[in-house]
Parts: C-alpha cells; sequence; structure tokens
C-alpha cells in the first residue's frame, strides 16, 4: 500500500467519527460539483485488484497518467487479490477525502459498507471493468459488452477448429471436436456474462454432437477459476487429462476466458505432450490480449485472444469521473443490461476485437498498443 495513503488509527477513528456525525470523509464534503473547487483541489481513488496480471497494471497506470493530465491528485492503489486488504484501501482513500472513487473490483460482493461511507460523503462511484453488486451506491460502470466478450470467444474456438471460417460462416466440418470449458471467477460478475455470451454460440453445436465435453462438465460452477489464477487453471487441465483423455483420446479445443488461463491451460497440454506434430496443441482462445499470450498466438500456441484497449475503457473512466467532479451527469450508452442486484447501473460499454495471427499487426501494433519488439520479446517494455 502507498505510503501515502497512511494514516495513524487515531486518525482513522477520529475521520470516521466526523462522518458518522456530519456525513462528510474525513477531509470534509466532497468538492464533486463545487464550481468553486479547482481539478488540483480534487483526489481520485483509484483501486485496482492485483498486480499480478499485466493488464491490471496498465489499467491503473493509464487512469492514474490520464487523471493527472487534468491536473487531478490521484491515490493509486493495487489489492494484490486479498479482499480486505482493497477495503481497507478504499477506506483509507474515503477518509483521507478522495471526491471520487474509481474500483476494479476483486469480489463485486465485498464492498458494501465501503460504498455506503462514500455515499455518506458525498462521494461518486465509478465500477470499472468489474461490476460492483448489490449496492445502490454504484453511480457508474465503465466496461466492454462482455456478454459479445463471450460470443466473440466462442466464435473464435469454432473457427479455430474449422467450423466457422473468419466471416462467422459455418463450413462443411461437422466433427466431432473434443473440447473443455473454463470459465472465470465467480465472484467477478463479467465471468458469468463471458460464459453466458459463448454458450449461447456453443450450446446448439454440444447439442448435436459437434463439439464433445469429453469430461462431461458443462456448468459455470464446475469450469470456474476461483481468482482467475493461471496455476489453478493448469491444475485443473491436468486433472481433466488424467480423467477423461487417458483413453488415447486427445484435447482438440479449450475454451478459455482469460489469457492468464490460457497459459496455465497450454503448459499442462505440452507437459502431456501436446504441440507437437503428432499431437498437435488443441485450439485455445483468451481475452486481454497480454503480451505474452500474444507471442504465443504469433508462434501458433494459442488460437486467439479478445483485445479489449484499456486505453480506452481508463479513457472512460476519466470521462466518468470528470462529468462527476463537476457536477454533471456521465453519458452512458447502456441503461439496461447491468442490474447488480440492486438497480440497474448506468453503463458506457466498449466494443472488442479478435486478435488471430494474422491481425496482430493491424490490431496491436498499428494501433501501438504494442511494437513489433514486444511482441517478439513476449515482454512488454
Amino acid at each position: 500500500m502507498s505510503n501515502r495513503l497512511g494514516l495513524t488509527a487515531l486518525g482513522a477513528t477520529l475521520a470516521l467519527t466526523l462522518a458518522a456525525c456530519g456525513g462528510e470523509g474525513a477531509g470534509g464534503s466532497s468538492s464533486a460539483g463545487d464550481e468553486n473547487a479547482s481539478a488540483e483541489d480534487m483526489l481520485v481513488g483509484v483501486s485496482m485488484p492485483t498486480q499480478t496480471s499485466e493488464r491490471w497494471i496498465a489499467d491503473g497506470e493509464a487512469v492514474e497518467s490520464q487523471l493527472e493530465a487534468l491536473d487531478y491528485q490521484v491515490e493509486l492503489a493495487y489489492a494484490n487479490d486479498d479482499i480486505p486488504t482493497q477495503a481497507q484501501q478504499i477506506d483509507q482513500m474515503i477518509t483521507q477525502g478522495a471526491d471520487a472513487l474509481i474500483i476494479a473490483a476483486i469480489d463485486g460482493t465485498a464492498l458494501s459498507s465501503q460504498l455506503d461511507a462514500a455515499a455518506a460523503a458525498g462521494i461518486p462511484v465509478i465500477s470499472y471493468d468489474r461490476l460492483i453488486r448489490d449496492s445502490e451506491n454504484v453511480d457508474f460502470y465503465v466496461s466492454f459488452d462482455n456478454f459479445e466478450v463471450g460470443v466473440a470467444q466462442a466464435n473464435a474456438l469454432l473457427t479455430g477448429l474449422g467450423i466457422l471460417d473468419r466471416e462467422g460462416e459455418e463450413t462443411d466440418v461437422t466433427g466431432p471436436f473434443n473440447v473443455e470449458l473454463f470459465a472465470g471467477s465467480l465472484d467477478d460478475n463479467n465471468a458469468t456474462f463471458f460464459w453466458e455470451g459463448a454458450m449461447s454460440v456453443l450450446q446448439p453445436y454440444i447439442d448435436n454432437g459437434t463439439l464433445v465435453v469429453k469430461s462431461g462438465q458443462t456448468s459455470i460452477e464446475q469450469a470456474a477459476i476461483l481468482r482467475w489464477q493461471q496455476e489453478t487453471a493448469q491444475r485443473r487441465m491436468e486433472d481433466l487429462l488424467t480423467s477423461a483423455y487417458n483413453d488415447g483420446s486427445v484435447v482438440d479445443g479449450v475454451l478459455s476466458p482469460y489469457d492468464g488461463l490460457s497459459r496455465g491451460i497450454i503448459t499442462a497440454l505440452a507437459n502431456a505432450g501436446y504441440g507437437t506434430d503428432a499431437k498437435p496443441m488443441p485450439v485455445i482462445t483468451g481475452q486481454d490480449a497480454e503480451i505474452a499470450s500474444v507471442k504465443l498466438i504469433a508462434e501458433g500456441t494459442q488460437g486467439s485472444t479478445i483485445f479489449k484497449d484499456t486505453r480506452q475503457l481508463a479513457e472512460q473512466a476519466v470521462v466518468a469521473a470528470e462529468a462527476f467532479l463537476e457536477g454533471e451527469t456521465p453519458e452512458a450508452n447502456d441503461t439496461t443490461t447491468y442490474d447488480n442486484g440492486v438497480k440497474v447501473v448506468p453503463s458506457y460499454l466498449l466494443p472488442v476485437e479478435t486478435v488471430f495471427a494474422d491481425n496482430i499487426q493491424q490490431t496491436l501494433i498499428d494501433t501501438e498498443y504494442y511494437t513489433q519488439a514486444e511482441v517478439d520479446a513476449g515482454q512488454a517494455d
């Protein structure tokens, strides 16, 4: 945790007392909407879930740099996938007098008390990419069209297997193909959208026998990987190979919702002898265009990934924060989809793009998201 967020226990206790008595954070009432307040007088707290994923590091840095370019003060904190740590960090941002909060939650149901405190202090809350659930105190949501992410992943799997062409039209390839299904962490609201989007495409092919889930594990509960951990995905793939493919049959495709999981799956498959001419690596999907996976796609090891331009997501979060801080309402392009269990949260959704080996140049290099050297090395500078 940043030293800038350090507060003594006495100070924190006093701040909470003031909030309870006066409905204000430790720094006084939020300056959001105060026409006399300037950007440099306003503090935006940015809470990111982890630094174990390069994606979240990039998100945090992008949000921070864009806010600072507008002269706002920024407190950026990473919680290292620990829910109590994230709750404590957000508590400290509130007691320090944050004027707005941008939160990518580890567990979308675990921050109700923090959001209650923010609302009492008049602090607007922007839910970043992962919808915060079960609270009325979520003011705005910025994300990608997460159902369509799942649809795109499923189509990429079918394309890799040859069932669909790149235009999405069915070919004369009928299978059957052995596939296995992976899902994200069930405490992340997006995991359900990814799964439902993917299964809306894949289920008919499972029903007609074109795709065979040989393990029989076809529910999201069976496929879910807690905290999106690469090592957990590797262990599950190893278990599937041992239990369902010990008869000499092979895996033809794997639905993976995230590049980190994909790399764990690939490790398990490689250890089992996949990746040779005699036993090719299955078609494996992914998400987030992490540089290590982009290199694997370029080499032909991973089939595809879904590119979500975090620069654009950060920009929309900053646009929403700036609107709130100026006393305005951010523009939403979806006001019906994202029900958090208490309210439908106004949202701004961004489009996604599928990356295959043959369009890495167009989607990632020409747009200056990565350089060719980074793709070749599999490591961002």
